[in-house]
């Protein structure tokens, strides 16, 4: 069983390395009136599905990276915090979670831009791989000044050299929020205001990127006046007219920061939980679009494969699955991370989204 998942790992890490089908991550976030923060993001990949599944690991929990070639040599770390995490393929590999101190991180697709510092014997102990930084991360941390503290002697490496490079979103309960990127061997580390992410390039270049679209609001245009005639707005929302709508990082980033943006302010988390889902509802990609060969499509629904929206004050992950369309919720308040044991359930346990038969009489 063991050789299986690591023949499957490589097999999507391979992917990752050949084909363009994973870099359509998008991440935003919203506040409640209160102040409390929800982080909401999606994760698409329409090479095969993923395989996700939720991990419950609990508090002084062992574990050791993977250094290239796959192999248990890289740095030994023990989780002084519980968390649920949702991995990709191995249950080692968490790409998104929320620890029990209300600390969120998540790993978004970074290719062609990011570049890992070599690895050498000297700092194997201090090395940890990029699909398990998200675990060190909540295991070691409560806050996001920890965090940029824990990154100091640092090094982040790929247990596949030739897969796609990544970058992480850091966010935590006092609405604090960063972005970490290694680029030419070197950790940097980027204040993100705007609460949003996708993937390459580099996050400061979105943030410059944000200002050609500066024109662009909610809202109607008033009617205007030209040599006596009135004009009219053709629609409602022609604030934003020209609003890029395709799927590339640059555009979906853009979306997402005027979408959350302009979202109303709601009175309380569960009511913006719903709507962080209804804002990525933009963002789903329908299976066929990354591919101009039909026959390349892969038997999966939907290159969006998961959706989730995590409350970080009230400490509650919720999500939603390409085959099942029901958010579903994981209570952290609910789970004694000094007892509880690890574990590893797969988000769907049947692949087919149920359609429930409305009676008519």
């Amino acid at each position: 069983m063991r050789r299986i998942v690591w023949v499957k790992t490589f097999i999507f890490l391979l992917l990752m390395s050949i084909v363009n089908v994973a870099d359509a991550c998008t991440g935003i976030t919203l506040k409640t009136k209160s102040g409390q923060t929800i982080v909401a993001r999606t994760i698409e990949w329409a090479g095969s599905a993923l395989n996700s599944e939720y991990v419950v690991v609990p508090r002084r929990y062992n574990q050791q990276s993977y250094l290239p070639g796959m192999k248990r040599e890289g740095m030994q770390f023990c989780s002084k915090y519980g968390y649920v995490g949702l991995s990709v393929e191995s249950h080692e590999f968490v790409v998104e979670g929320l620890n029990e101190k209300g600390l969120s991180v998540g790993l978004f697709y970074f290719p062609h831009y990011g570049s890992y510092p070599q690895v050498l014997d000297k700092n194997k102990p201090f090395t940890i791989s990029d699909l398990q930084f998200v675990s060190w991360l909540l295991g070691q941390c409560a806050d996001v000044s920890e965090v940029k503290e824990a990154l100091k002697g640092i090094h982040i490496c790929a247990v596949d050299p030739r897969a796609s490079t990544v970058h992480w979103r850091v966010a935590d309960r006092n609405g604090n929020q960063i972005v970490i990127e290694v680029v030419d061997g070197k950790v940097f580390v980027y204040d993100n205001p705007v609460g949003v992410l996708t993937n390459s390039p580099g996050f400061s270049w979105h943030m410059t990127n944000l200002a050609n679209y500066i024109n662009l609001s909610a809202g109607t245009t008033q009617t205007k006046t030209i040599n006596e005639m009135k004009v009219n707005s053709i629609g409602s929302g022609s604030n934003m007219l020209g609003l890029p709508g395709d799927f590339t990082p640059p555009s979906r980033f853009i979306r997402a920061a005027l979408f959350a943006t302009s979202a109303p302010v709601l009175s309380d988390s569960h009511s913006t939980i719903l709507e962080a889902f209804h804002i990525l509802n933009n963002f789903d990609i329908p299976i066929g679009a990354q591919f101009a060969d039909a026959s390349q499509i892969p038997d999966i629904p939907s290159a969006t494969q998961w959706t989730t929206a995590t409350d970080l004050s009230g400490l509650k992950i919720y999500y939603r699955t390409m085959y099942n369309s029901h958010i579903r919720m994981i209570d952290l308040n609910k789970i004694n991370f000094s007892i509880v044991h690890y574990r590893s359930i797969p988000l769907d346990i049947k692949k087919v989204e149920p359609i429930e038969e409305i009676p008519i009489k």
